[in-house]
């Protein structure tokens, strides 16, 4: 009975936002307040169905459930409405759940007297219904489509303010994307059907774990196609520039696509972890890709003026996180990261508005640049002892678990920016504030260690475990990796040096303009660059100025 109700829930979730957007959205506008109410009830409901098919699943795990089943000619074997559920299926349809429920109860108030307000509504409900959907989905052509839909439906919440030419553009960028994307995992698909002769994906898994190394070009082509559609979808650099530009579209739809659909591209890759895991070639993709959006991504955050835009950088650096995460075959830290990450950004757009007045008239400070090394390598050998000592407390043993290694440098680089704030105050407060930061810096290493753990053994029949890849990432990506985070500490902590040199100031706008990828990008998809160029080369020389 209990395995039963825990598909019914996963199953019957979505359904009021189909009906609110399918059914009552056909005259959504005529019946605002209609549309309002059954959108946001559909969003709880939504969410409790969440909560009830995960007390369902803790109680009795079941794995799968096929409601529909039609044959198709080869190469497709079948079309199937059934569900996937196991933990990582079920995190992600809460996740997905509580934040729609927080941005229906925001855009109740937020678009409330706009003349539009039932047409936002009914493409909201669209698009989260979708999402859910696809988050379950266990047949590939099931998939597929949830996928498209999703990605159309949020569309058209990105030109809801069609009179805002640069929201426009933004949108047509990703659409031109994400057609490409679509294809991509088409293709990917069609050629995982054939070679395993199975539509579902996770009986495409269990044959892809029983095949020899290395598999065969059909299926090494498909796991590069897997990840090309990660990265089209996720808005890393350097198809970054559409996630940066679509803050012209609706708060309540930033926060949404920030917290939630930005994932697509990443829980692709958690979907078929177990092919991007006998493909090495692709990790160097994904762990490369990730690197240079982190770099490029949290200097031009640093850069930026724009507050939004701001945030948006961040999760473009944090996108990368996650598929280098993935690269690295750290998939239980990748779902971590995105819950950590998606509860984070959610609450950061939705007080977008209040937080300005902490940013305005913000300063660099500068320090000599022989103090300002000094602090750096000080700050980064404390936090790197204390990081070493603390995942051993937990029982990790760096020197055979390359990977995790390299996963200790960035945690020692995260923690030394903590210890900086104190190290960077004057004499006489620094002492105080130093011992308190240090005291968090531990706290936040065995946090770290701690729910790495955890999400290992809750994820444990959902991805692979960190050793599958560990073995067989290459040591020089690995101390790429290393190098990389450190440069990064030490070019931020320079830049406010850097900024005052005619070198440092042409680094400072073309950080800005995101290395000018995006502008050529343009151009290339024939899109009205001037607009975006003209903005931004704009708003750089007036904050030049004022520098």
């Amino acid at each position: 009975m209990v395995r039963e109700i825990t598909s019914t829930f996963i199953l019957v979730g979505p359904l009021p936002y189909l009906i609110a957007g399918l059914l009552i959205g056909v005259g959504a506008d005529r019946h605002k307040s209609l549309e309002r109410s059954v959108s946001t009830k559909a969003a709880w409901f939504a969410l409790l169905c969440a909560i009830g098919a995960g007390v369902g699943f803790v109680l009795t795990p079941q794995h799968d459930a096929t409601i529909v089943s039609v044959s198709l000619p080869a190469p497709f074997v079948a079309f199937k409405i059934a569900t996937l559920i196991n933990p990582l299926t079920l995190i992600m349809f809460l996740l997905v759940s509580y934040m729609g429920s927080i941005v229906s109860r925001f855009s109740s108030s937020y678009m409330a007297g706009d003349i539009h307000e039932g047409r936002f509504h009914r493409w909201l409900s669209l698009t989260l219904g979708a999402f859910l959907l696809l988050i379950t989905a266990d047949n590939m052509w099931e998939f597929w489509i949830f996928f498209v839909a999703a990605s159309v439906s949020l569309h058209k919440l990105l030109v809801f303010y069609k009179e805002r030419p640069l929201a426009v553009v933004a949108a047509r960028k990703k659409f031109i994307l994400s057609r490409v994307a679509d294809v991509s995992l088409f293709t990917a698909f069609v050629l995982i059907a054939t070679n395993l002769k199975v539509s579902s994906i996770s009986a495409a898994v269990l044959r892809v774990d029983r095949l020899h190394y290395p598999l065969q070009t059909d299926l090494q082509i498909a796991a590069g196609l897997v990840v090309l559609t990660a990265i089209l979808k996720s808005g890393v650099f350097p198809l970054h520039g559409w996630l940066i530009q679509v803050m012209e579209a609706p708060t309540q739809v930033s926060a949404l696509l920030h917290a939630g659909l930005i994932y697509t591209g990443a829980f692709l890759l958690l979907r078929v972890s177990s092919l991007i895991a006998h493909v090495q070639w692709s990790w160097t993709v994904l762990v490369i890709v990730g690197l240079g959006s982190i770099l490029v991504s949290s200097l031009a955050m640093m850069a930026e003026t724009n507050i939004k835009e701001s945030l948006a950088y961040s999760t473009s650096a944090q996108l990368g996180f996650m598929m280098m995460e993935c690269g690295l075959g750290l998939y239980s830290v990748a779902v971590l990261h995105i819950v950590a990450h998606s509860v984070y950004k959610a609450h950061a757009f939705l007080s977008s508005g209040s937080v300005v007045d902490n940013f305005r008239g913000a300063t660099l400070q500068k320090t000599k640049a022989d103090q300002t090394i000094t602090r750096a390598l000080l700050a980064i050998v404390v936090s790197g002892v204390v990081t070493f000592f603390v995942g051993m407390v937990f029982g990790v043993r760096f020197q055979s678990q390359p990977t995790l290694l390299a996963v200790g440098v960035i945690l020692t680089m995260a923690m030394s920016q903590l210890l900086l704030q104190g190290l960077n105050q004057s004499a006489r407060a620094s002492a105080a504030l130093l011992v308190r930061v240090a005291v968090i810096s531990i706290f936040v290493c065995g946090a770290y260690f701690a729910l790495h753990d955890l999400s290992t053994l809750v994820l444990a029949s959902s991805v692979p475990s960190d050793h599958v890849q560990a073995d067989r990432v290459p040591i020089w990506l690995l101390t790429v990796v290393g190098v990389s985070f450190t440069t990064l500490l030490l070019v931020q902590q320079l830049l406010p040096r850097l900024s005052a040199t005619r070198f440092g100031k042409a680094l400072y706008a073309g950080i800005y303009n995101g290395l000018y990828v995006d502008l050529f990008l343009s151009q290339v998809m024939n899109l009205d660059a001037t607009k975006i160029s003209k903005s931004k080369l704009s708003s750089s020389s007036k904050h030049s100025l004022s520098r």
